[in-house]
């Protein structure tokens, strides 16, 4: 898949940029302090990583990658040290896939996946921050709509498992700011179609790719 392909090229972009402009930098005050909030606003795009064990059918599950708004919350407690707490709803169609029925389409899930990080920014310059985090997420599934025909109902287990990050912020004017953000959510859930006659066990396991613009108060 595309994002997954590019991103460690361009984390190594990121990681070189950072030890070349290390020395020096470091010393400049950053745009962000102790005790701020900055809010951002992102579009998301969430590709799974998906798999799955289904019995007693066999095969495994395509889930469709979805793009959607996202709000974030970020408080300073130093001006490296910061926790975020993310908002979004996303919905994804899955499909059995490879099947002893063939590929059977399942229904629609959607996810509330919020999102807890601890991170460590580095004032690279006074207005460029790159981060690295990690933490600590809870999905919901606050709709399940089957497909219909063969399968007449569908039920997820909310799953807890860890999130990873890393991103910068770059400060245009004043209080304002451009980021750009990734996640590696790790998320499995128990599924249960049909009443429990066929269960599965699906990683989901999305990468969240964001882009937008953030606040400082």
């Amino acid at each position: 898949m595309f994002f997954s392909r590019f991103w460690p090229l361009a984390g190594c972009a990121l990681s070189m940029a950072i030890t070349a402009s290390a020395g020096p930098a470091l010393a400049q005050e950053s745009f962000v302090q102790a005790g701020d909030i900055v809010i951002r606003a992102r579009g998301i795009v969430v590709e799974p990583d998906e798999g799955a064990d289904i019995d007693p059918i066999g095969g495994s599950v395509d889930i469709e990658t979805a793009v959607m708004p996202e709000l974030d919350f970020s408080y300073f407690f130093t001006d490296r040290l910061a926790v975020e707490l993310i908002a979004a709803v996303t919905p994804h169609d899955v499909t059995a896939t490879g099947t002893a029925l063939g590929d059977v389409p399942l229904g629609e899930l959607l996810l509330l996946p919020p999102t807890l990080t601890a991170q460590y920014h580095l004032p690279v310059t006074e207005r460029f921050k790159p981060y690295v985090g990690a933490g600590i997420n809870v999905t919901f599934f606050i709709d399940e709509d089957a497909a219909g025909g063969a399968v007449t109902s569908i039920d997820a287990d909310t799953s807890v498992g860890a999130a990873l990050q890393a991103g910068f912020d770059y400060q245009i004017s004043g209080p304002w700011m451009i980021n750009l953000d990734v996640k590696r959510l790790f998320l499995d859930t128990d599924v249960s179609i049909n009443g429990g006659g066929i269960t599965a066990d699906v990683d989901i396991n999305p990468w969240i790719f964001g882009f937008g613009v953030g606040y400082r108060f």
